[in-house]
């Protein structure tokens, strides 16, 4: 979401047979309808024959009946998708190698990739992990990780604000989110006093801290009021670690949809997510987008 260009781009869904992944393809098709544009729905097929299976002459025979049961896993998707959404435009293709090179790929081409949380052990098997880390670190285009029990279109969004370049980019998909869907968006902004060591807390003046900090949302939060007349805002300046206000604040207002930025490539490939992302999707009761601060970047 955001630009016009990722407005007319396809939406992805990255398939894999699981009941996680239905729930990725209905959530994309709403999302495309929302948009206006084509659903895809694709799927990796990594085959690597071994000498055992050439030797005994399974290979062939094999490959073909996974082949086949990744075609019907994808149609199965597309069945689901169409049942949510009638007469969207859904394409499907079983293509050869494996998630997250392909997805990475697939996303230079997509405004929007969608995977589920929990899968067989292709696109969505190691998602909160690995997979997670690297979408986030390398996709060209914003990831939704559709999990939680609601994945419904009903119930606000809410966007995690730092005050960093990061938070902007999560802003302006969020603005746009609630905007289609005719949603207040919540905007929670979390600072947390264990920063400071324990010696120096009784000296300082929390309430001039506490305004610093509205002042930094209400900084973020400018300019967007104008772009956005409709989006009824509302401002969460919670004193609490950032993943945990995020995630309380949509449990207890039952968000359709949290917004959180990425820190894309870093040094530590371990730590490309960053800890708020990575905790929220984890915990999260709802859908997660995770959007980059520089998604042309991606690759580089």
């Amino acid at each position: 979401m955001g630009s016009g260009r990722e407005r007319s781009l396809p939406v992805v869904v990255g398939v894999d047979g699981s009941p996680s992944a239905l729930d990725a393809a209905r959530w994309a098709a709403r999302e495309a309808v929302r948009r206006g544009v084509t659903l895809e729905l694709i799927s990796a097929f990594g085959w690597v024959e071994t000498r055992h299976l050439h030797d005994h002459g399974l290979g062939v025979h094999l490959r073909e009946t996974m082949l086949a049961r990744t075609r019907e896993e994808v149609s199965a998707a597309a069945e689901a998708a169409a049942a949510v959404a009638p007469g969207i435009e859904i394409s499907q293709r079983v293509v050869d190698g494996f998630p997250v090179p392909l997805l990475v790929a697939e996303s230079r081409r997509a405004g929007l990739v969608v995977l589920g949380d929990r899968g067989l052990g292709g696109f969505t098997g190691l998602l909160v992990g690995s997979v997670a880390v690297g979408m986030a670190a390398r996709a060209a285009c914003p990831i939704v990780v559709v999990r939680g029990e609601r994945s419904s279109d009903a119930g606000p969004v809410v966007v995690g604000v730092d005050g960093s370049p990061i938070s902007e980019a999560a802003l302006a998909f969020a603005f746009e989110a609630a905007a289609t869907r005719q949603v207040p968006l919540v905007a929670v902004h979390a600072w947390h006093d264990t920063v400071f060591e324990a010696s120096v807390a009784p000296l300082l003046d929390w309430d001039a801290i506490e305004a610093d900090e509205r002042r930094i949302l209400a900084e973020r939060l400018a300019g967007w009021g104008g772009k956005y007349p409709d989006v009824e805002v509302q401002r969460a300046l919670v004193r609490d670690r950032p993943a945990h206000a995020l995630i309380e604040q949509a449990t207890a207002i039952a968000a359709q949809l949290v917004v959180v930025g990425s820190h894309g490539r870093g040094s530590a490939a371990g730590l490309v997510l960053g800890s708020t992302s990575h905790t929220v999707l984890h915990h999260a009761p709802c859908p997660v987008a995770v959007v980059r601060a520089d998604p042309g970047a991606a690759g580089r």
